[in-house]
């Protein structure tokens, strides 16, 4: 079977956990690594062990590389749309990490070059393989039934030390507090629901000065069906990080890595507490980035859909792209959003 090449752009923080992922895959292999430097391109390489792996400075020579079947796109947000549009039509499968890009516009031209050149895209919304998600998902139909009620936080304070810092702080290459982290509990709460957004009305405050957007937004999101989503994310908290993830559904109610649902529980008199990792972590090297990779392999072989492609991505930041609107005119602003 072949074995899909992957060229890995950027060489940051989260960059080892792909290099890590893919060189684990029995399907594919680190063909080319893309840094401003070369020495610091080559010190990663051996670092990680992928002697292999060709080392460019320049992205659009990296594309060129036959051995590359694989974008993987690690670098800051505001550069996701023009590299990826570039791979799409060099004919590349892309991984992008999260978010899409820090505009709409942008967003949008991102869809059209990925659907003229046909290829796969998964966007890195990691979390969907972490393993409360997973077994949530299993159980959910059976032990919470129909939702009614969602919520999600996503409370992740960002210090001066915090690797991305220079740029995450800055809405021009960040995007804002729901793009650069809160998409994770848009993603998450869309994951869950399954429903369709069609109204969204937020507010955001700023609770520090190092940031030019503001760092903390509260969001109402309506539903097809009458569903009531509700969230939170902020980089002004000053707390350890938190992702919340509590489900209210007509069998039960899911409070994070705690279900109660006593129809299908017989008896059940209180919580009963999941024994299972849970996503109430920062550290890349907790997310579960290998089960990633593997499915987006795996796609790529059966000729199938991901379940967070471009089309996907594009509903979560339909919505961080509303709220941004409800939040600066005190208006809800209707999906589809314009």
């Amino acid at each position: 079977m072949k074995q899909y090449g992957a060229l890995i752009v950027g060489t940051g923080w989260v960059a080892p956990e792909h290099i890590r992922s893919f060189k684990m895959n029995p399907n594919a292999w680190v063909a080319a690594i893309v840094s401003r430097s070369a020495e610091r391109g080559r010190a990663v390489a051996e670092m990680y062990n992928v002697p292999e792996a060709a080392v460019y400075t320049d992205y659009d020579k990296a594309l060129e590389d036959p051995n590359v079947d694989i974008v993987v796109l690690c670098t800051p947000n505001y550069m996701h749309a023009d590299q990826t549009i570039k791979a799409a039509q060099a004919g590349k499968h892309i991984l992008i990490e999260k978010p899409l890009d820090v505009f709409w516009e942008k967003c949008l031209a991102m869809k059209d070059a990925v659907d003229k050149a046909g290829v796969k895209t998964l966007v890195s919304y990691v979390l969907r393989w972490n393993e409360l998600f997973m077994t949530v998902k299993r159980m959910q139909e059976e032990y919470l039934g129909k939702l009614y009620y969602a919520e999600t936080d996503y409370l992740h304070h960002i210090p001066a030390t915090y690797n991305c810092y220079d740029w995450i702080t800055k809405k021009a290459t960040g995007g804002g507090a729901l793009h650069a982290g809160g998409c994770h509990a848009i993603d998450g709460l869309r994951w869950f629901v399954q429903q369709e957004a069609t109204e969204v009305f937020a507010y955001s405050n700023a609770g520090r000065k190092d940031m030019d957007y503001d760092g903390t937004v509260v969001l109402l999101i309506k539903f097809a069906d009458g569903l009531m989503g509700k969230i939170a994310s902020s980089f002004d908290v000053v707390s350890p990080y938190v992702y919340n993830l509590h489900l209210f559904g007509k069998k039960g109610t899911l409070y994070n890595d705690r279900l109660y649902s006593p129809s299908m529980l017989e008896g059940q008199t209180d919580f009963m507490r999941i024994p299972v990792r849970t996503p109430d972590s920062g550290d890349v090297e907790h997310h579960p980035f290998p089960q990633e990779v593997a499915h987006f392999v795996d796609c790529i072989i059966q000729d199938k859909k991901t379940i967070v492609d471009i089309d996907d991505a594009l509903k979560t930041q339909e919505i961080a792209f509303a709220a941004d609107v409800s939040a600066r005119t005190g208006k809800p602003v209707g999906i589809p959003f314009k």
